[in-house]
């Protein structure tokens, strides 16, 4: 049996990548997504292990700590990241995992975990990029910001191992598919 591994797709917005994972997750029973974890408090009607695994600040810190966290970040005050731990757990039940996260983020986990393979998707073409943003911005200026941005994440994208054209997104969930199945 082939090894199983974790697959980080990453980019700007509008490339495609949630569309992408989700087309994978529905279709191939060997891929499978991990919880985030999360030091935040719970919201009204959240359960732990229900979108996100939860831990109070003593319980992140411990995590933090024992270095399994393979990357982690903060938005509105609150802790985000990814468990080691839990990822494993996945690889062990024999499926692979698909992340999908931020450059900045997929950059800490290829360096906490070298052996992880990060894809990075988007269009060929900018003006695609430009297209889709069209059809949810709220200015020109919105999409001048969203240029520039997905400009500087490019730059950043030198860790990936693969690089991904999502200007056709079946050609791009098929070249997914190519390397989920001959990675090793």
């Amino acid at each position: 049996m082939k090894e199983k591994r974790l697959f980080v797709v990453t980019g700007p917005s509008g490339a495609g990548l949630k569309e992408l994972a989700g087309r994978l997750f529905e279709t191939r029973g060997d891929v499978a997504a991990v919880l985030p974890v999360t030091a935040r408090k719970m919201k009204p009607g959240e359960r732990d292990g229900v979108g996100f695994r939860f831990f109070d600040l003593e319980g992140w810190e411990a995590l933090r700590q024992s270095g399994d966290l393979i990357e982690q970040t903060e938005l509105a005050g609150n802790d985000y990241g990814t468990s080691r731990a839990l990822v494993a757990e996945i690889l062990r039940a024999g499926r692979n995992v698909l992340l999908n996260v931020e450059p900045e983020r997929a950059a800490q986990i290829k360096k906490n975990m070298p052996e992880a393979v990060c894809l990075y998707v988007e269009p060929s073409d900018p003006e695609i990029l430009l297209e889709r943003w069209r059809q949810t911005a709220r200015s020109e200026i919105e999409l001048k910001v969203r240029m520039r941005e997905a400009e500087r994440l490019r730059a950043l994208s030198g860790f990936c191992d693969e690089h991904i054209d999502s200007s056709d997104l079946q050609a791009a969930e098929r070249e997914l598919t190519r390397l989920l199945d001959e990675t090793k």
